[in-house]
């Protein structure tokens, strides 16, 4: 069965093009078709619009000459257009910067709103990554609904690229509330197919540990709400601190693409 299109958002900036990259290593992967998607706002040219698209067409053929690719240009702003775009995709990916008002990408308020109301996960690849790769997956888990799917997206997202996993579990300070055992947590990874995983139990703000544990990361994974440490991740000090200082690319799990 095909699976759902990677859709990256382009603009021609360079932060996009890094995004391009990594949508187009993740459709190989998936197997799976490549959707450019480029939002135009009122006073932008139809051909600079064009020359957007060319560029990112050309970049992605360059990467991968036998992937398959669809390029579209929707009117609206960014995250109007990508939200609407997240209904039929796989994973929707985006640069840190650039994207006009999606200036700061998760950070901001338009980059909020696609994390809460996309359909699907939500990759956010800063354009100052160097170019190797880590060599992990991380993902938080706290036994919610969004943590399950963070594990479901993590674990498969390590298994095709054929990474090991880090599950970070996140307490808070001074109560037993949520506390997940370890043998929950390699219940929960099992039930998942039993790929390799190392779990840590940390307590606290959670920031600080998952940027730690994520140095050597390929990938940080987290739910967009969950309880314990990890709720309200992308309203929080938590995810901007995580967003803006990982080294790696970062995978949201809004709640909208776990029914929450």
């Amino acid at each position: 069965m095909k699976h759902k299109p990677v859709v990256v958002g382009i603009d021609g900036s360079p932060a996009a093009d890094v995004a391009v990259k990594w949508a187009v290593a993740e459709a190989a992967s998936l197997r799976s078709e490549l959707r450019l998607l480029h939002a135009v706002e009122s006073g932008e040219s139809p051909s600079s619009a064009g020359d957007v698209v060319y560029r990112a067409v050309r970049l992605s053929r360059e990467l991968n000459p036998a992937i398959e690719i669809d390029s579209r240009i929707d009117t609206g702003s960014p995250s109007t257009v990508l939200v609407k775009a997240s209904g039929d995709a796989a994973v929707v990916v985006i640069g840190s910067r650039g994207l006009g008002v999606m200036l700061g990408a998760l950070v901001g308020a338009t980059g909020l709103d696609l994390a809460a109301n996309a359909r699907c996960p939500v990759v956010v690849v800063r354009p100052d990554l160097g170019v190797l790769a880590g060599v992990r997956v991380v993902i938080g888990y706290d036994g919610s609904s969004a943590g399950d799917a963070a594990l479901d997206y993590g674990i498969d997202y390590a298994r095709r690229h054929g990474l090991p996993v880090r599950v970070v579990a996140a307490q808070p300070t001074g109560t037993e509330l949520h506390r997940i055992t370890e043998d929950q947590l390699r219940e929960a990874v099992h039930q998942r197919g039993g790929h390799e995983a190392e779990l840590i139990q940390i307590s606290g703000h959670p920031a600080e540990h998952i940027l730690r544990l994520s140095s050597d990361a390929n990938l940080i994974v987290l739910g967009a709400r969950g309880r314990g440490g990890f709720a309200g991740m992308l309203i929080g000090s938590v995810s901007q601190t995580v967003l803006h200082h990982a080294d790696c690319p970062v995978a949201i799990i809004p709640a909208a693409a776990t029914g929450g």
